[in-house]
């Protein structure tokens, strides 16, 4: 994937991709899950370390890492050494594939459920790491319905 998902300031949505395979999923949603707790410029900083790191986002070769794969990037200074978020990585991608293969595709699965709020709650519940405000960027970046962002950030007050 060409894109680096740069995520710009809050006054500005970021760029939407039309996805060409799981790997892009992957991609996405990686970013989001690193972001988490992070500064989206130390993400992207990194982020060509992340690309070499998990082989391109190749869903399939990320979903089939083992420890010893997982402990080199542990210790990878290219990438956000959070190990936990690495084995996330390695889950989400097998997690990508299962849904894909049940849904006849993720995108099947994603628009399988009722509004935005029933996909947050499963995404929340199928993947690692995937909060609120990251799958809202991994879902609008994906192209998929999202509510207005002002009133997702409002949501119960």
């Amino acid at each position: 994937m060409t894109t680096q998902h740069e995520h710009p300031p809050h006054h500005e949505a970021p760029e939407q991709i039309v996805p060409q395979s799981l790997n892009d999923y992957l991609e996405v949603m990686t970013k989001a899950v690193f972001q988490s707790g992070m500064s989206w410029k130390v993400v992207n900083g990194k982020w060509p370390g992340f690309q070499v790191g998990f082989q391109g986002f190749d869903v399939a070769a990320v979903a089939a890492m083992d420890e010893s794969a997982i402990d080199t990037l542990a210790a990878d200074t290219r990438i956000i050494r959070n190990r936990r978020k690495i084995v996330a990585t390695v889950h989400n991608a097998q997690r990508l594939i299962e849904l894909d293969e049940e849904y006849g595709g993720i995108r099947n699965y994603l628009r399988s459920h009722d509004d935005f709020y029933a996909v947050l709650k499963d995404v929340r519940n199928q993947f690692k790491y995937m909060g609120d405000t990251g799958t809202y960027y991994w879902m609008y970046v994906l192209g998929e319905q999202v509510p207005d962002y002002a009133e997702f950030c409002n949501r119960g007050k």
